[in-house]
């Protein structure tokens, strides 16, 4: 099938590796726009732009698939199929009926598990033990399609969405790929999604990644995790923004009992936080303005007084 392949993060590109590899033609890769990245805020081209143009593929980059120009670019190249991996823009129904058999979307949860933007961080913050990923058949809805495929990817407890991403993105490339070799023949049809088990994952900003010390620390563990690499959880110190790492639960009778939430405990070796249940020793810390540096380190540099805690402004 000639294909029009449509993607913008790191994660789409084992993906388009994929296609570019399989039986069908890649015609054609649309990306959003390059933007402003880093300190300089200079004009960054995406990852998948960066991987199209090694394979040497026109590569589109409209401001909206609205974009009249677009559409009729669009139907300039005759797709048969348009796959999909975190575009990152709402594609309009006058392109979704432009390709023969629609744009097949890989998202990543087991649909209707976790539709929206960030199904891989909802899922670690929720706890679940196992998730996946689908594809289905893009329509004006949010993630509703019916469903081609599906895989499963057990969540381990150490997970950190970019390690859980990763497998997905490699798996999901397979199931892609397959997806689209059985709709060539005939033999795959998608199936409406079931009723039961419904949940959304909206995007995840800066503010829903500040950690609550007065939380248990299960859930802590589990904001940390989901949140890195990003936005990046955080918390404050001395009433400036401190980004954490993962954290590792204090082993029992690892150090004294009642620590107050956020409250602080540096040894030799390492740096414990409070939290409404047991404590936590931190991992990674970056403080504003400087490089990640392990706990103990950053504690010696900033010389943490007695009674000094995280969060201690809100």
């Amino acid at each position: 099938m000639r294909l029009v392949f449509a993607g913008t993060p790191q994660v789409a590109i084992p993906s388009l590796d994929a296609l570019v590899a399989s039986r069908h033609e890649v015609v054609a890769v649309l990306t959003r726009p390059d933007a402003p990245s880093g300190r300089g805020r200079s004009m960054v081209p995406s990852p998948v732009r960066l991987r199209a143009q090694e394979h040497g593929l026109p590569v589109l980059t409209p401001r909206s698939p609205r974009d009249a120009l677009f559409l009729d670019e669009l139907r300039a190249l005759e797709p048969d199929c348009a796959p999909v991996v975190a575009y990152g823009a709402l594609v309009p129904a006058s392109a979704l009926t432009i390709p023969r058999h629609g744009w097949v979307n890989l998202h990543f949860s087991l649909l209707p598990a976790w539709r929206g933007a960030a199904p891989v961080q909802h899922a670690i913050m929720a706890g679940d033990e196992v998730t996946g990923a689908s594809t289905f058949l893009l329509e004006a809805g949010l993630d509703t399609g019916p469903v081609y495929g599906l895989l499963t990817e057990t969540v381990h407890p150490s997970d950190t969405s970019g390690d859980l991403l990763a497998r997905l993105a490699v798996a999901g490339a397979g199931l892609l790929v397959a997806t689209l070799d059985g709709i060539e023949e005939g033999s795959l049809v998608a199936v409406p999604q079931s009723t039961e088990g419904l949940s959304m994952a909206p995007k995840i900003d800066g503010d829903d990644a500040r950690i609550d010390w007065r939380r248990p620390a299960l859930s802590i563990d589990r904001l940390v995790r989901a949140c890195t690499p990003a936005p990046g959880a955080w918390t404050t110190f001395r009433s400036e923004r401190v980004k954490l790492g993962p954290l590792v639960p204090a082993a029992s009778g690892e150090l004294p009992e009642g620590l107050a939430p956020g409250a602080l405990l540096v040894t030799k070796k390492a740096v414990y936080a409070g939290t409404a249940t047991a404590a936590v020793r931190l991992g990674l810390v970056r403080a504003h303005g400087k490089k990640e540096m392990a706990a103990p380190d950053w504690a010696r540099g900033v010389r943490i007084e007695p009674g000094e805690r995280l969060g201690e402004d809100g």
